[in-house]
């Protein structure tokens, strides 16, 4: 196979940014050599693609200001035109608390629809998959077998489904059958069951675990099309596959009568995820993102910002947007998870991986301040605990880890139809039943893994493209996936092994 083509710098475009008028740190806009002159000072280290460099003295215990707000301190003296990075600066003792940010409410874009599928209890799918679903770990190679048998035999005569999809997991027994652990998966499970991408679910569990059949009788709406059964009562592995087949028949027939119908915008909840970040992130992927947010949400959509790890440091600037109430809940889940990492002998600082590091992130206060700005600037209307049914439009916030497939499950079955994933080192990832979408913060990376991203975020700071011009886009791609179009996840078939519940609690 060829290499890819890496896109060549355009002329004339910029080499450097300072992101605002307080930051002592640029941006390297490309690789630097010693001795060029960039931003009124001499460049006296190589300096690599998205990493930072000083534009004034830094004493040990130096305030390092990036985005206008403190992302970390100087470990030793750092002259101006030197590399900035983890060699020489760490966690800052404070971080910023200042914010000049207040909830703003953009004006409506002017496309405020999508064909979604209605469902009978008023939320609106972007996908119609059918749900192989298991309790416990103990069916999921079953539902494995199961969902690869109904899209081989059942698919075909059934086109106007998305196929059959398996919710599979490590959890449902050798815990607690009470307490925060359990509860978080119970929540999640039926989030999941309930979701409205799924045109009809089977539950299959083996019979003697923690987490029973009986914790999911359906809904309402969903009981026509919902169905479940333990392995041990039907004969074992094979049995269960033959029994799951006669029982996904009349569930794929309903299923395949659902139609895509024009629908408010007001009916798409979209999960924003950042994974693999950079340098850049911060500068292109995120705050366009954050552009297509504020429209979603202008529309009457709503969009939910997680990751409670990586938002550290960066907490104010979304309690500045908040009520009172919000603003509370959201520093009882930074204060919860100060506790968690103490407890278990961890630092939230630990965060930043090897990954991020070599793109040009140094401490989690820089990651946090990046990755807000997925964000945008709309006021944060409420904020919900993981997997929790989100019961108001707007922007919301949904306590999760910092790990991705963690996170974005949680949002799925907070009643995410739709997933924005934005990357600058390069991630794989889907989840279904929600269509995943991948911005790259860099034209690099977008030429690089082309198979795998939808969208580059990188002729920002290329091109000179607009972040609201590059919102729109984002924005615009965001309505035409949840209206059919395959995103590159989708087309590989990423989604069957990305369901991962949130773990808390003993293993027993």
């Amino acid at each position: 196979m060829m290499p890819p083509v890496l896109p060549k710098r355009p002329k004339g475009a910029p080499d450097t940014i300072r992101l605002n008028p307080l930051d002592n740190v640029a941006i390297a806009l490309r690789p630097l050599a010693v001795g060029e002159v960039m931003e009124g000072v001499t460049v006296t280290d190589a300096i690599p693609l998205g990493h930072k460099f000083a534009l004034s003295p830094l004493p040990p215990g130096q305030a390092v200001v990036k985005y206008g707000q403190i992302m970390a301190e100087a470990t030793q003296t750092i002259a101006p035109g030197q590399h900035v990075h983890v060699h020489n600066i760490g966690m800052a003792a404070t971080h910023s608390d200042r914010s000049d940010q207040h909830g703003r409410v953009h004006a409506a874009p002017e496309r405020t629809t999508f064909q979604g599928y209605l469902r009978p209890d008023g939320r609106v799918g972007t996908r119609n998959f059918i749900g192989i679903m298991a309790s416990v770990n103990c069916s999921s190679t079953v539902c494995h077998a199961i969902a690869e048998a109904a899209n081989r035999i059942l698919k075909p005569k059934y086109p106007h489904i998305d196929g059959f999809a398996p919710i599979v997991h490590d959890q449902g027994c050798g815990m607690v059958n009470k307490g925060e652990g359990f509860d978080v998966l119970v929540r999640t499970l039926k989030g999941y069951r309930d979701h409205p991408n799924f045109g009809g679910v089977l539950i299959v569990g083996l019979g003697c675990e923690v987490n029973q059949l009986t914790l999911y009788q359906p809904t309402d709406w969903t009981r026509d099309r919902y169905l479940s059964f333990n392995i041990q009562d039907v004969g074992g592995s094979t049995s269960a596959v033959r029994r799951a087949l006669e029982l996904l028949e009349p569930i794929a027939a309903a299923a395949n009568t659902d139609r895509r119908s024009t629908q408010p915008v007001s009916g798409l909840v979209l999960g924003m995820q950042c994974g693999g970040s950079d340098g850049f992130s911060g500068i292109t992927a995120n705050p366009a993102l954050g552009v297509a947010s504020d429209m979603l949400v202008a529309a009457g959509g709503t969009s939910i910002l997680s990751e409670t790890p990586e938002i550290f440091g960066a907490e104010h600037l979304l309690i500045a947007r908040a009520s009172p109430q919000t603003g509370d809940r959201i520093r009882g889940m930074i204060d919860w998870w100060r506790d968690y990492a103490d407890r278990n002998g961890a630092s939230l600082d630990n965060n930043p991986s090897p990954g991020n590091k070599k793109g040009g992130l140094t401490t989690i206060l820089e990651k946090s301040l990046g990755a807000v700005a997925k964000a945008g600037m709309s006021p944060v209307s409420g904020a919900f605990a993981y997997a929790e049914r989100i019961a108001v439009p707007g922007l919301v916030y949904m306590d999760s880890p910092g790990y991705d497939p963690v996170a974005a499950t949680g949002q799925v079955a907070s009643g995410a139809n739709l997933i924005a994933f934005t990357t600058g080192r390069g991630s794989c990832f889907g989840a279904k039943p929600a269509p995943s979408i991948k911005l790259a913060s860099n034209s690099t990376l977008f030429a690089q893994m082309a198979e795998d991203m939808d969208i580059n975020c990188g002729t920002v700071t290329d091109d000179g493209v607009e972040l609201e011009a590059m919102g729109a886009q984002i924005y615009d791609l965001l309505l035409e996936t949840a209206s059919g179009q395959i995103t590159k996840s989708e087309a590989f078939g990423y989604g069957d092994n990305e369901f991962v519940p949130w773990k808390i609690g003993a293993v027993l």
